[in-house]
């Protein structure tokens, strides 16, 4: 689809402010669906009892609008309105601009409160339009600071107007027909645009339906060119990895155990191995993953660990360096930081075989590196390689067992859904000498008790991250970000202790330079967004405080509870809300299991950020909600399914557009 740039109405600077939503195209826009809608009903002003309520008229201007002007720069416009109860005064402070829009006969709906006895709206918002039959639905967007509801909803129908007829469709036409569905155009019209309620569930249906389709294409595709490739190298040895098991300066749970088993059973098979490693948070799935590496390396073929960041990556290394110090186990790490002629003695010992274990980020499997035998390629679940990737290994001559690490919990009857082309190994235990995180929820107004706990950390040498769900103002959005919190700490705790924030818009070098402080305990407190790196270990890091915690999900407040805990000292983590959210979050309290957070989280809020906060591309859906919608996908992954598989449709170029946007990936 063409830029942004090609919509009416959106400039150089505009187009930077749609990127801060993750905005780049066309198609980003029109799939940038309302978050919520609201219904604008018309009040009945004779009949209004309450002189607080909160009314909604519209009607026609009557009189020229007139502004008065204050000290201080406010101003404040007068006019008539014309309206099915009558005529009525309108005043609005602040909209001086809206004058030259409102002429004579100008039709507008008016939101405010009205006083009888003056017969005088004082308004809120003004709209243009009419109500029609009695009310009207009103799309509402996610956006950022500087881009209004108005100039998205714009560029939305400005688009529509003049890409509405080149939209691609990923239903095929014969189930278009079968379940009656709207057409893609016509569904984007109604979902930003709803005439009533019956339409736009008609169009909700269509385009989650569509959404889940396509998802679900791709997973039965990827689980069939599994079958069909999936040959895969029978490794065996002699040697036996229980003596090294042995020296580990821990015991394995019995849940890494079986987990070991399992992918041991998978290497020692000629069929390819294509396993996810979910776990709760510090369960211990990478100590599982590392065994897996140690028995490919005794079996005599190398193994590949893609870590999600460069500051993991490092962590990794230096970990597994420790580990096989007497083991002849050769590691190497290969990030963006080494330097060209570093890489290029890492890219000819790879392929000559002197690298055992090469740890890094995605630049693993890209061109210029080439393995001797790569047998193993361990994987955070953010890194799934698409069918692309696959065959550059492939045509390498290369055809290593996968498996992918995830972190995130899921539901079982769920995971087996989603994570359909793979076989699934799950670690609940927690491993010995760990205390469960202590977690308690306070309001606004006991922040005074929030900040004696985090003084005692303190005082204790201990760290502490604080959490916001902003990273800057947000004049739509009352919610507390990290440059106003930064401030506040600075205030209280800045003449004792070091605090520095981290988020996804700093460069990767200057996140992880701050990352790197936070591990050497040269900064006191980390305060971000929900950016924390997944799996960085600080062990010295003991609390976690979330500010508006009810603004996310209970697996999300897991997640980042995960974050502390991680040694034997006792950690806390303080959720603070004043949002009457306590039941939701009291479940924080109590419950330790994220397996059974999720399932909560499911119950009370759907799928939500379940999967993270968009740490896993693939589980992220635009419209489709994967416990409301559990149906819609379950139909989906049939259909889908039989379409795959369906001869007669070969050669169909919808078929071709939706495989090659998988090979793409």
């Amino acid at each position: 689809m063409d830029s942004l740039s090609k919509v009416k109405g959106i400039g150089p600077k505009t187009e930077l402010l749609f990127n801060k939503i993750g905005i780049y195209n066309i198609d980003d826009l029109l799939s940038h669906y309302p978050y919520r809608y609201d219904v604008l009903k018309r009040t009945d002003l004779k009949n209004l009892t309450d002189p607080e309520q909160k009314i909604v008229i519209d009607g026609k201007v009557e009189s020229i609008p007139l502004v008065i002007r204050f000290r201080g720069g406010t101003n404040k416009l007068n006019f008539r309105l014309s309206t099915q109860s009558g005529m009525v005064g309108v005043s609005i402070f602040g909209r001086a601009f809206l004058k030259q829009n409102l002429p004579i006969g100008e039709k507008i709906i008016v939101i405010g409160k009205y006083d009888s006895s003056k017969n005088i709206i004082t308004a809120s918002d003004i709209k243009f339009g009419s109500l029609g039959n009695q009310e009207k639905i009103e799309s509402v967007y996610h956006s950022t600071s500087g881009l209004t509801q108005k100039t998205l909803i714009n560029a939305i129908n400005n688009a529509l107007m003049t890409y509405g007829n080149v939209i691609n469709d990923s239903i095929p036409t014969y189930l278009i027909e079968k379940y009656n569905f709207v057409n893609k155009k016509t569904a984007l019209n109604i979902i930003h645009n709803p005439p009533s309620y019956d339409k736009l569930k008609e169009a909700s249906l269509r385009l989650k339906y569509e959404e889940l389709f396509e998802f679900m294409f791709k997973i039965n595709y990827l689980r069939n060119a599994n079958k069909k490739n999936n040959a895969g190298v029978e490794r065996k040895t002699d040697k036996n990895i229980e003596e090294f098991i042995k020296k580990l300066p821990f015991e394995l749970t019995n849940d890494q155990k079986i987990a070991l088993d399992e992918i041991i059973n998978d290497l020692k098979s000629s069929q390819r191995m294509n396993r996810l490693l979910q776990g709760d948070v510090g369960s211990g799935k990478t100590i599982v993953a590392i065994l897996a590496m140690y028995y490919n390396y005794l079996c005599g073929y190398q193994s590949a660990l893609m870590a999600p960041t460069e500051i993991l990556a490092v962590q990794h290394y230096n970990n597994m360096k420790e580990l096989f110090k007497d083991t002849g186990v050769v590691i190497e790490l290969l990030t963006g930081s080494v330097v060209k002629k570093e890489k290029q003695v890492i890219y000819n010992d790879l392929k000559e075989g002197k690298i055992n274990i090469i740890i890094g980020t995605h630049a693993l499997i890209q061109e210029e590196v080439e393995y001797n035998n790569l047998g193993l390629v361990v994987t955070d679940e953010q890194h799934r390689f698409g069918v692309n990737q696959r065959l550059n290994l492939k045509n390498k001559g290369i055809k290593p067992d996968v498996l992918y690490m995830s972190a995130t919990p899921i539901p079982r009857t769920y995971a087996l859904t989603i994570y359909g082309d793979m076989d699934v190994s799950i670690i609940k235990e927690m491993p010995k000498g760990r205390l469960p995180v202590k977690t308690q929820v306070f309001n606004n107004k006991e922040m005074n008790e929030v900040y004696k706990l985090m003084n005692e950390e303190l005082e204790n040498k201990h760290q502490i991250y604080v959490i916001a769900p902003l990273i800057e103002e947000n004049e739509e959005l009352d919610l507390t970000n990290v440059y106003t919190l930064r401030d506040k700490m600075n205030l209280i705790f800045g003449n004792k202790y070091k605090i520095d924030i981290v988020h996804g818009k700093m460069k990767p070098k200057e996140k992880d330079l701050i990352m790197e402080e936070f591990k050497q305990n040269i900064v006191n407190i980390l305060i971000s967004t929900t950016v924390i790196e997944v799996g960085v270990d600080v062990s010295n890091a003991t609390m976690m405080v979330i500010f508006d915690a009810n603004r996310f999900g209970l697996s999300t407040l897991h997640q980042l509870r995960g974050r502390v805990g991680r040694n034997s000292i006792q950690s806390k983590c303080l959720l603070i809300s004043d949002k009457e959210d306590e039941k939701r979050l009291e479940i924080m309290e109590t419950v330790n299991d994220g397996f059974v957070i999720s399932e909560e989280d499911f119950k009370l809020r759907g799928s939500g950020d379940l999967f993270g906060t968009k740490q896993s591309g693939d589980m992220t859906f635009k419209i489709a909600n994967l416990k409301n919608d559990y149906k819609i996908l379950v139909q989906a992954k049939k259909d889908s399914k039989e379409y795959l598989e369906n001869k007669e449709y070969d050669e169909d170029n919808l078929k071709k557009r939706l495989i090659n946007s998988i090979d793409s990936n």
